[in-house]
């Protein structure tokens, strides 16, 4: 029995083909859902809020599959298996009821489902407040407390786990988004405006968060750290976060320190308890005790915090920080561990 190549084949059986292709294709991107795991990942909720919206994912993308089933099924039926005139009147009804009153009642129901879920993330929280300033290209982060308390950091969000906080957040200059994939939704950040959230994460552990609206040559490497922390300890850590600068421990952190005075470093940065107190850049006063360095660009090691100090417009395009090229290595190093040592 001859074989007909696939150019002579009949149209609906190279139509069929095509559709069991497209239908291979796809339940080969949902096996690779099963890799969507980790600290940055929407199908892998660590709080209340991103468990409701990955439900609210799972269920439309069930309903979509099997849309999906019927529609591919209703096209194999009258391609393949039914090749025959169809009367007016079923086309008509198959236009008015498929075409016109499903969609409508789908997502009505879908419309129902969802919208309501948007309200826990508007709820009022347990009483910290989070204000969160997109900066280009970074995070000013200042935590309130109920008593009226401030901290201030930059770059990393800690959050007490079982415990609803209330973010505030506005933006500098362009609009950016905030989003903590394994916590909860994305917010808007608009310039002029503050915005208000509330994420309430339900475990422990360290996740990731990054800007999530096109914001300029640095976007891609906006993002920031997340941990949450048992109340305790976070309360513990906010009192901490609060309180000034450690002083130089060791002789190179002391010339790093003279370094940092000398170069201008305190016109843009505050390390409280000492002269430094600009408020352009992230405030340094804890920075060593941070999980990274240019907005979850590089670890916090002496290394790390000389090459960002000497190579920032490398590193990051674009960036209001200037680089210091001009200092010798050893002078970076040091540099570098005057800031490591700001626990």
């Amino acid at each position: 029995m001859a074989v007909m190549p696939v150019a002579c084949m009949p149209q609906t059986n190279r139509q069929t083909a095509a559709a069991c292709r497209r239908a291979a294709g796809c339940l080969a991107m949902l096996a690779l859902l099963g890799a969507c795991e980790g600290r940055q990942a929407v199908l892998n909720p660590a709080g209340q809020d991103a468990a409701v919206i990955a439900r609210l994912f799972l269920g439309m993308l069930t309903g979509a599959v099997i849309l999906w089933l019927l529609v591919a099924g209703l096209f194999l039926y009258v391609t393949v298996f039914r090749v025959s005139h169809m009367p007016r009147r079923w086309a008509e009804s198959l236009i008015v009821g498929g075409g016109v009153l499903f969609p409508t009642f789908v997502l009505a129901g879908l419309l129902s489902y969802s919208l309501p879920l948007m309200s826990s993330q508007r709820t009022g929280g347990d009483g910290l407040v989070v204000h969160v300033r997109g900066e280009q290209w970074w995070w000013r982060v200042t935590y309130e407390t109920p008593q009226g308390n401030r901290a201030v950091s930059a770059n990393e969000v800690r959050l007490p786990a079982g415990r609803r906080t209330e973010f505030r957040l506005t933006a500098d200059k362009v609009i950016h988004s905030f989003w903590i994939p394994a916590l909860g939704g994305k917010t808007d950040m608009i310039p002029g405006r503050e915005t208000v959230m509330t994420l309430e994460p339900a475990e422990t552990g360290l996740f990731r968060g990054q800007c999530a609206e096109f914001c300029g040559a640095s976007h891609a490497l906006m993002a920031f750290e997340v941990e949450t922390m048992a109340p305790d300890l976070f309360d513990e850590w906010l009192r901490h976060a609060a309180s000034d600068a450690v002083p130089p421990a060791t002789e190179a952190a002391r010339r790093g320190a003279g370094i940092f005075a000398a170069e201008g470093c305190g016109a843009c940065h505050t390390v409280r308890g000492t002269p430094a107190l600009g408020r352009v850049g992230p405030d340094l006063t804890h920075v060593g005790s941070r999980h990274s360095i240019g907005a979850a660009l590089l670890p916090v090691t002496a290394a790390d915090l000389a090459l960002w100090v000497g190579r920032t417009g490398h590193l990051k395009p674009d960036v209001e920080m200037p680089q210091y090229d001009h200092l010798l290595p050893d002078a970076l190093l040091d540099l570098g561990r005057y800031l490591e040592g700001l626990k």
